[in-house]
């Protein structure tokens, strides 16, 4: 049975099933236990499961990644939880080089089951510190899995899956997402971590992307079904490991593919899912591959000057257009929304 709920009520939920269930399961974090709980995630997990397992930390991520490592050897499952993506880089040491390594040094006899949940892209002025999407980063190292959910059932799903796994998890969350409503299980089946999922079907051209950026590809191809041009889009959901099959199967049908990353261009998720197409299914290319992601550059801080570094559903259109042979510039539709929040509606943790 699913019930229509946001995407940060989903990950609420998905919290509180999981610390029911096991009291190995804790969660740490700076501004865990604060009212307003990182968007709400947290909510309601201070009152129900006390002091000793719903934990705030003081401002030394380094230490304390190495602190819930330590936790995760001795058979606890950590969730620690990061207000911007960007507070990690401080324990980099700690997550490269003992998290994702342990498992493989002593022979698969250790593991560390820890999941590190991590708020991405942008709003508000963050600027270059505060709005970073570094998932290639992360994906690169060798032992981390990558989880990017666009859809509140996934966000319960795969973060259920993430925190049952007996291995480090990645878990980005866009902070532009956290108001998204749509169907979430009551009590979901726990997936195995891998698996990408076409939520729209075409056959002109196949659209894939990941987090936010699957909200503005499915808002680009209704611009495309407007003019006849049928886009599946691919919802990636776990960047790494990163599903090859779905992506292949896809572009076998189509022929035609854009990739749309929500972080810079080069080296990028972007890069890795045409590579593999470009080996495996090169013969059945019909057109040129594109990425459509940010530019090289820093973040600025300015929202007239960020709304000019994040793609939107007009760009991908226009390129899915462009590569399809029935070229046309796609213009937004007349809105009152300021260009630095996703909707009216949405006001942030505060």
């Amino acid at each position: 049975m699913s019930k229509i709920k946001s995407f940060a009520e989903a990950i609420n939920e998905a919290l509180h099933q999981s610390m029911s269930r096991d009291n190995n399961v804790f969660v740490i974090g700076l501004g865990v236990p604060d009212p307003k709980s990182i968007f709400g995630t947290t909510k309601g997990l201070t009152e129900k499961f006390g002091t000793n397992r719903v934990l705030d930390m003081p401002t030394s991520e380094n230490a304390m990644t190495g602190i819930v490592i330590g936790a995760a050897l001795r058979g606890m499952r950590p969730i620690l939880t990061h207000q911007r993506v960007d507070f990690a880089f401080t324990s980099m040491e700690q997550i490269v080089n003992q998290a994702a390594k342990w498992h493989y040094m002593f022979n698969g006899k250790a593991s560390v089951p820890l999941v590190i949940r991590m708020v991405i892209g942008r709003g508000w002025g963050q600027g270059p510190q505060h709005s970073q999407s570094p998932q290639s980063l992360f994906a690169h190292v060798n032992g981390l899995k990558v989880i990017m959910p666009s859809m509140p059932g996934d966000a319960k799903n795969l973060l259920l899956a993430s925190i049952y796994d007996d291995n480090p998890v990645i878990y980005l969350e866009h902070r532009w997402l956290y108001n998204i409503k749509g169907p979430v299980e009551e009590t979901p089946a726990i997936e195995k971590l891998g698996k990408a999922r076409v939520i729209r079907k075409g056959s002109d051209i196949s659209i894939i992307a990941s987090s936010h950026m699957v909200i503005e590809s499915l808002r680009a191809a209704e611009y495309l079904a407007e003019d006849d041009i049928s886009a599946e889009v691919i919802d990636l959901r776990i960047i790494s490991p990163l599903d090859s099959e779905t992506i292949l199967t896809s572009v076998r049908k189509t022929g035609r593919i854009i990739v749309v990353d929500g972080a810079p261009k080069s080296f990028g998720i972007g890069a890795e899912c045409i590579a593999r197409i470009s080996e495996e299914a090169f013969a059945d290319l019909k057109a040129k591959p594109e990425r459509i992601a940010l530019p090289d550059h820093p973040v600025p801080a300015s929202p007239a000057l960020a709304s000019l570094v994040y793609p939107g559903p007009t760009d991908i259109a226009t390129s899915a257009a462009t590569i399809c042979e029935k070229p046309k510039s796609y213009s937004p539709h007349p809105t009152n929304i300021p260009s630095d929040v996703p909707d009216n509606d949405y006001t942030g943790p505060f």
